[in-house]
């Protein structure tokens, strides 16, 4: 969930009578009974025992207990079944204990779980041709890492190196992850701590179009677009042109004549699934460039075909970055992340040595490969039950006052409730149509009790 101000619509707040919730989609997976610790038990150790900041992120007053999952499905300990929406943070791609990832990562705990990568073993050299394979060129030379913020992390380092500049500009809103270096590109006072974090890390106004200062009703990719007039001519954005205005105003007054990289996400993630006007990313990689600075493409939840109409998320902004950073969905919940990037600019990393214990090793690297095998239909997937979901949402923007916008592509979709939060819906790629259908109805149910108490 993400706090933001939202803008006032005036819309229709008639009653209308509820609709009729249809029964759970069936399932045929039987999930193991619970046979562990008392959910009290359970919630004193997390209380106690764990660092006060996972009971800060426990959001709901009455937590939810998981004890098994299957596919977009999971179960609590009470044998309760729930439709995941939001797959982990975005990272369960390819469905809960998907049967043939699983099987791949049971064959291979019992081959080899971990050596060093200091010698040959098939899996890394493996995954990594496959994966550079995806990616268009000259983006062919792969560093594993363990997750996202450590990908980012050094994405940063290679930056510098590559380019002798220190500097690196975000967009307001973002989060590229938790780290004390990730935390300096984030620009989201929630995740700020009242200490230095990372230096050299500047933050430009972000180009959303529905809470910006400028916004139109042609501006984003994607099947819905924001209730805002636009006089724009055909192929022209005016607010594209404005919010570029002010990234060279930061460069002409915040930054030096020479940077080092500017960071994205193709979607906002945590920020909200902010999208961006059609041709920004594609201007700002030009002037990047003029300074001197790489493009980096945070591909951490908008990658591995999420977005439904391309594989990555920056391909769907015509556009080609000199490095991209990737995890989360990249091994299905499996810890793992990869910095992919040029042969030229990985030649700066050698200026030194690196060295990462965990990073691409052998259960990892299988899981990930296993996890590219079963994503073809699912990316297509993502397209067709991504457009209807933000199609229907659509239509409850219109008839309720209080959902002020409805945005994404693909299965990145946030809906932005007025004065309120934004719910970030995210669910494993092999979500049904019937799946939507029980989650459009029991969110219009939803927001219809709300109208109705306020």
């Amino acid at each position: 969930m993400y706090l933001c101000p939202g803008v006032l619509c005036q819309k229709s707040a008639v009653k209308h009578p509820p609709p009729v919730l249809p029964q759970i989609p069936p399932c045929d997976f039987k999930p193991q009974p619970y046979q562990g610790m008392s959910k009290d038990r359970l919630l004193d150790i997390r209380k106690n025992n764990c660092n006060p900041m996972t009971m800060k992120v426990t959001y709901y007053k009455k937590p939810v207990f998981i004890n098994q999952g299957y596919m977009q499905w999971l179960w609590d300990v009470d044998g309760r079944r729930y439709l995941d929406l939001f797959a982990g943070v975005a990272t369960v791609s390819v469905g809960h204990c998907n049967p043939r990832v699983t099987e791949t990562a049971e064959k291979q705990l019992r081959r080899l779980w971990h050596t060093t990568a200091i010698y040959v073993y098939p899996q890394m050299q493996e995954y990594a041709e496959k994966l550079a394979c995806l990616l268009p060129d000259p983006l062919k030379v792969v560093y594993f890492t363990n997750s996202g913020s450590e990908a980012n992390d050094l994405a940063v380092l290679m930056a510098r190196l590559y380019t002798g500049n220190f500097d690196v500009i975000t967009l307001r809103g973002s989060y590229h992850g938790g780290s004390p270096q990730a935390t300096g590109l984030t620009s989201n006072a929630d995740y700020k701590y009242p200490i230095p974090s990372s230096m050299g890390c500047h933050n430009t106004m972000c180009p959303d179009v529905f809470r910006g200062l400028w916004g139109g009703s042609h501006c984003r990719d994607s099947p819905v677009q924001t209730i805002r007039e636009c006089s724009c001519s055909p192929g022209h954005c005016q607010a594209n042109d404005m919010y570029i205005r002010e990234l060279k105003e930061m460069f002409a007054t915040t930054v030096p004549n020479r940077i080092a990289a500017f960071f994205a996400e193709p979607i906002q993630g945590v920020g909200g699934a902010v999208q961006f006007p059609k041709n920004y990313l594609k201007d700002t990689y030009q002037l990047v460039r003029e300074k001197g600075g790489i493009c980096i493409a945070d591909e951490v939840q908008t990658g591995f075909g999420r977005t439904g109409s391309h594989f990555w998320g920056f391909q769907g902004h015509n556009v080609l970055p000199d490095m991209v950073t990737m995890a989360k969905g990249i091994a299905n919940g499996f810890p793992m992340g990869a910095v992919v990037t040029t042969a030229e600019i990985a030649r700066s990393f050698g200026k030194g040595v690196h060295f990462n214990t965990f990073g691409g090793n052998p259960l990892a690297c299988a899981v990930a490969s296993s996890v590219l095998d079963v994503k073809d239909k699912m990316q297509e997937n993502s397209t067709e039950v991504g457009t209807y979901m933000m199609t229907e949402l659509a239509k409850l923007r219109d008839k309720y006052e209080i959902i002020g916008d409805v945005r994404g592509k693909g299965l990145q979709i946030g809906v932005e409730m007025v004065k309120d939060k934004t719910f970030r819906i995210k669910p494993p790629m092999c979500i049904t149509k019937d799946d939507a259908d029980f989650f459009l109805a029991v969110f219009t149910q939803a927001v219809q009790n709300y109208m109705e108490r306020r």
